[in-house]
C-alpha cells in the first residue's frame, strides 16, 4: 500500500508519521515546501506520479481567529481549494482520501450531542471552510472518510494543554471559560482511528472521533493543572471576547465510531497518559 500524508510536519501529521514508523509502515510525507495543495496542477501531477492508495489529508489552515480577517483568503485556499484539488486527484487514481474536519462545522446551539448526519451550520470562517472541504470530498472523491474531531491536543504542536502548562509556570491564578462544552481529542487516538478505518476497510462516510466523556474548558484546564501550584477559576466567554465564534455546546456523538469496534479512551485517561509523556 502506497501512503501519502499532507501536512506531514503539523501536529496531527507528525503524530501519524510516528505511528506509522512504529509499525514499520512506509509512507511519503509532504508539507507546503514539497507540495502546495492550493496548486491544482501541482497536486494532480504529484498524485499521478506517486499513485498513492491512501491520502491522509492532514494539511489545514487552523488559525481560527485570523481566518476571520487577515487570514481569510489563505483559509479559503488551503481548506477549500486545496482539499478540492486533493479529492479530485484521489479520485483520478482511485485512492482513498481521509479528510480531517471539525466540530466547528456546527453552530453549537444544540443542547444534545451532534450526530454525524446532523446538518452543519458553521458560524465562523474556519468552520465554513472545513465544511466546504467536506462537501468537496463528498462531491469529487469516490472513496473517502471524513473524520470530525474537536479540542485537539498532542505532543507535536501548539495546543491548549501546552498553553495551560506554560502559563502555570509564570502565574499562580488562571481564569478559563466554563460555558463552552465539548470533547478533548488526543492526536494519538485520532491517528490510530485514521489507520483503523483504512485497515478495517470501514464503510466510507463521515465519522466523529474524540476522547470519550465531555467537559468544559475550565474542567479540562483544572484536570491539566491538578498537580500544579496554581488555582483555576471559571469565567464566562463574555469575559474573553474573540474574533471567531466558538460553539457553546459542540459535543460530538461517538456511537458510529464505537460501533466499528474501535476503543476510545476517556479524555481523562488520555490526558493522564499524555501528561506522563510530556510533563516532566
Amino acid at each position: 500500500m502506497k501512503i501519502l500524508i499532507t501536512g506531514a510536519n503539523g501536529q496531527l501529521g507528525t503524530e501519524l508519521r510516528h505511528l506509522l514508523d512504529s509499525r514499520g509502515i512506509e509512507y511519503r510525507g509532504t508539507d507546503v515546501k514539497d507540495l502546495d495543495i492550493t496548486d491544482a496542477d501541482a497536486v494532480d501531477k504529484y498524485v499521478q506520479d506517486f499513485q498513492p492508495d491512501v491520502i491522509y489529508h492532514c494539511a489545514a489552515y487552523t488559525a481560527v481567529d485570523k481566518a476571520e480577517d487577515e487570514g481569510k483568503a489563505l483559509n479559503q485556499k488551503i481548506n477549500v481549494n486545496g482539499t478540492e484539488n486533493l479529492a479530485k486527484a484521489a479520485a483520478a487514481v482511485d485512492a482513498t482520501i481521509v479528510y480531517i474536519s471539525t466540530d466547528y462545522v456546527f453552530n453549537g446551539d444544540k443542547q444534545e450531542i451532534y450526530k454525524v448526519d446532523d446538518q452543519p451550520a458553521p458560524r465562523n470562517e474556519y468552520g465554513r471552510t472545513k465544511y466546504e472541504g467536506e462537501l468537496a470530498v463528498q462531491k469529487y472523491a469516490k472513496k473517502y472518510y471524513i473524520i470530525r474531531t474537536s479540542w485537539v491536543f498532542g505532543e507535536y504542536g501548539h495546543n491548549f494543554v501546552y498553553t495551560m502548562l506554560d502559563l502555570a509556570k509564570t502565574h499562580d491564578h488562571l481564569t478559563v471559560v466554563d460555558d463552552q462544552y465539548g470533547r478533548p481529542s488526543w492526536t494519538k487516538t485520532l491517528a490510530e482511528f485514521m489507520t483503523f478505518a483504512i485497515d478495517k476497510k470501514l464503510d466510507y462516510g463521515i465519522y466523529h472521533l474524540s476522547e470519550d466523556n465531555s467537559c468544559n474548558w475550565y474542567e479540562f484546564a483544572s484536570a491539566i493543572l491538578a498537580d500544579k501550584n496554581v488555582t483555576v477559576s471559571p469565567v464566562s466567554s463574555a469575559e474573553y471576547p474573540q474574533k471567531a465564534w466558538r460553539p457553546r455546546h459542540s459535543i460530538l456523538d461517538l456511537s458510529k465510531t464505537k460501533a466499528t469496534g474501535f476503543k476510545i479512551p476517556t479524555w481523562q485517561d488520555a490526558l493522564k497518559e499524555f501528561l506522563a509523556i510530556v510533563d516532566k
